[in-house]
């Protein structure tokens, strides 16, 4: 449960803000999704190094 304190005289546009970016550092729609559907650990372990690859590449072809 997330708990966003609010200030006397606050905007409520403000307070939603602040609650958006609570729930997406929380990862509770990742949790979802990745709880939809089971993927084997050894699918999961090749998409992780996939992405490994792929972000090493970036790094390198910025330099």
């Amino acid at each position: 449960m997330l708990i966003i304190p609010i200030k006397e005289g606050e905007n409520i546009e403000k307070a939603l803000k602040k609650y958006k970016k609570k729930f997406e550092k929380t990862n509770v729609m990742k949790q979802l999704r990745a709880r939809k559907e089971f993927l084997k650990p050894s699918v999961t372990k090749r998409q992780q190094i996939i992405r490994a690859v792929y972000k090493q590449h970036l790094i390198s072809a910025e330099q």
